[in-house]
């Protein structure tokens, strides 16, 4: 497609997620709304896994503020997804991560995404710094 699509050398972390029969919508793919939660269970389920807890337990939330997807080939039911994940920017209160869908052992993307995590306090909802603990692991994520 370009240039800029991304690559599996692009991500240094992985995570694998079946689709479901009902992913697929009704022009035999799956829908566009699905990529969104794969993003989502991508980034939490690694973060959780890295964390080595809850991402529901710390006092700070990563609530999503922002998402986006560039759709570049199909993904079909029963296809097995692999999903890549890298950090586009770690800031004060907030991580943009890059996410590649890729059919299991293909080489081509099919489709990127943007998902942007803001923290906040889980009683008030102020904007918060991100947690230490999340920072350590996105650092070591590179």
């Amino acid at each position: 497609m370009g240039s800029d699509e991304p690559s599996r050398e692009d991500f240094s972390t992985w995570r694998t997620l079946p689709t479901r029969w009902g992913d697929e919508d009704v022009y035999g793919h799956i829908n566009n709304v699905v990529y969104y939660a794969y993003f989502d269970t991508a980034v939490n389920g690694w973060l959780m896994d890295a964390l080595g807890t809850d991402i529901r337990d710390l006092p700070a939330l990563g609530v999503v503020a922002e998402t986006g997807c560039r759709f570049l080939r199909q993904l079909r039911f029963p296809d097995v997804v692999e999903a890549g994940i890298g950090v586009e920017r770690l800031g004060r209160s907030s991580i943009t991560y890059r996410i590649g869908l890729f059919a299991a052992g293909t080489a081509e993307a099919a489709a990127v995404g943007r998902f942007v995590h803001v923290y906040v306090d889980r009683e008030s909802r102020a904007v918060v710094p991100v947690p230490d603990q999340v920072r350590a692991a996105l650092e070591a994520l590179g």
